[in-house]
């Protein structure tokens, strides 16, 4: 009798507190940087909330990772790897990089490109495999990851090793990414079939109903980002991959194990497309309520009778050119509004009392702040989907990699302006920004657009976290496509198009000898009935 009461209480309290009785995994992390690295965090924050262990792998020389903190020491566990490079020459290549892509690209020749491009990615390779080397070769480190028996591999592929260590391991892998250029890490390793016709290839700035002219641009860029990837890979990584494992392989065939592909866009600015069902697109996954600003902040905020202007560059840029600097100085000092501007350069003389100059700036909560009218921006992921999210019209301004697809998809929606970083006149700044403010297509465009993120049975991070747990519980083997077990040609029916012309070839072949044959019996049937003349 006393069993039997028992068991209604322990389900009440089991309801009530809510116990979860199952243990948590065990999941082991390699973070991207600057930005892919503030957007893993907040998967990571909540699988922790959700009662998994969570290990996260960085090299010596992270720039942005800040493994030495110790508020995060208390929730997650760094391990820690020597790399033979510094963070500080980590950065200078980095600087060096988004140097040219923001004052010189525009004016540079093709050779120019051509040159320094193949330079930053050698350099890049390198990076990459020092890191690898930093862990594989690490024979006590391999044992530590091997003694933990960790669950599964959470990997952003602009970090390095997370899928070779995933196959060492024996671990499911789940990916988060962006995107890659050409879409060819989606298309080629991952098996996700982007038509050229109605899917721009990233980072091309088109809509799905493209022109000629933007579909063969379009194709073009298909085509040549795979031949030119594969190339990379053929000569840079696939010996590479193969060593480590000691079999033959490629980079592309490691990275396409992946059992989960979280993508960081949504389809509120997304362009409709096919996918494999081990493809889930979470765009806006940090994206959250804002909490109140600081004393001080809120203060200034407040006291902005026409409101609100936000401008930043993004994580990896916090100062600009001092010409560049005055031109957007200059413009943010003729509007009505209040600017607080993320800035840590030299103070532009043209910079107006209206505008406040921080080092750092609680972007989503300013962004949801009611006094917010616009958001000028370089465009990248995180603050663009801050701001949908909020529904701010955004003044884009791209400045590398993929600012100008984001900024082009959300314009597209009617939510954005887009302008040149090194043509751009402080009138057209000034007019760009009166014009998302005072127009009110710009803030419905985007409100709209947010009502649509917004819609969803699970939030972007729920969802994201669920397919995370989803792999652990049960593997994503049933989701893979079977495309995975063919090579190129089967892919392509190349060889059932060979037999089926050969067949062809041989039926017209047989067809012809018939004919041929039919036609001379006739031809000796007419002659034999004909009579014979004398």
């Amino acid at each position: 009798m006393r069993s039997l009461l028992l068991s209604p209480v322990l389900v009440l309290v089991l309801v009530v507190f809510q116990v979860d009785p199952v243990c948590g995994g065990k999941i082991l992390v390699f973070p991207g940087e600057f930005s892919h690295w503030l957007n893993m965090k907040s998967l990571i924050l909540e699988l922790h909330r959700r009662n998994h262990s969570i290990s996260i792998i960085v090299p010596s020389g992270t720039p942005s990772v800040k493994y030495n903190d110790t508020e995060l020491q208390k929730t997650f566990n760094f391990i820690v790897f020597e790399v033979p490079f510094t963070a500080q020459e980590y950065m200078i290549f980095l600087e060096e990089f988004m140097h040219f892509s923001m004052y010189e690209s525009h004016k540079a020749s093709i050779m120019t490109k051509v040159r320094l491009t193949y330079s930053w990615l050698s350099h890049s390779v390198t990076i990459q495999k020092q890191t690898c080397y930093g862990i594989v070769h690490n024979a006590a480190l391999m044992s530590q990851l091997r003694n933990a028996k960790f669950d599964l591999v959470l990997w952003d592929p602009m970090s390095a090793c997370g899928d070779l260590v995933a196959k060492l391991l024996d671990l499911p892998i789940v990916a988060s990414l962006r995107f890659s250029f050409g879409a060819v890490v989606e298309r080629h390793c991952g098996h996700a079939h982007l038509p050229p016709s109605y899917v721009p290839s990233s980072p091309l700035p088109y809509s799905d109903i493209m022109t000629f002219s933007e579909r063969v641009t379009s194709f073009l860029t298909n085509l040549l980002s795979s031949a030119v990837s594969e190339l990379f890979w053929m000569v840079t990584m696939n010996g590479f991959y193969s060593e480590v494992l000691g079999q033959s392989t490629t980079a592309c065939e490691m990275i396409g194990r992946t059992d989960m592909w979280l993508i960081r866009t949504y389809w509120d600015i997304e362009s409709p497309r096919p996918l494999p069902p081990n493809f889930r697109y979470v765009g806006g996954l940090h994206c959250k309520p804002a909490n109140p600003l600081p004393a001080d902040l809120e203060e200034f905020v407040s006291s902005a009778e026409s409101g609100l202007v936000i401008v930043t560059f993004g994580s990896m840029i916090t100062n600009l050119t001092m010409e560049r600097a005055e031109v957007i100085a200059t413009a943010l000092a003729q509007i009505p509004q209040k600017v607080i501007w993320r800035y840590s350069g030299p103070t532009p003389r043209s910079l107006g009392p209206n505008t406040k100059l921080l080092d750092w700036i609680p972007q989503n909560d300013l962004l949801g702040h009611p006094q917010t009218r616009a958001f000028v921006a370089h465009g990248g992921t995180n603050g663009l989907y801050e701001a949908l999210f909020h529904g701010v019209p955004i003044v884009g301004i791209p400045l590398f990699g993929d600012q100008s697809d984001n900024i082009a998809r959300l314009k597209r929606q009617g939510g954005a302006i887009m302008l040149n970083f090194n043509t751009m006149t402080s009138q057209e700044i000034t007019s760009a920004i009166n014009e998302v403010i005072n127009n009110p297509s710009y803030r419905q465009s985007t409100l709209k657009a947010s009502k649509i993120h917004r819609d969803r049975p699970l939030s972007a991070l729920q969802e994201a976290a669920f397919w995370v747990e989803f792999v652990m519980r049960n593997g994503a083997s049933h989701l893979r496509l079977a495309s995975y077990e063919l090579n190129w040609f089967q892919y392509y029916s190349l060889d059932v198009a060979a037999f089926l012309l050969i067949v062809m070839v041989i039926a017209i072949a047989v067809m012809a000898t018939i004919i041929k044959k039919g036609l001379r019996l006739g031809r000796r049937l007419v002659q034999r009935s004909r009579p014979h003349q004398d």
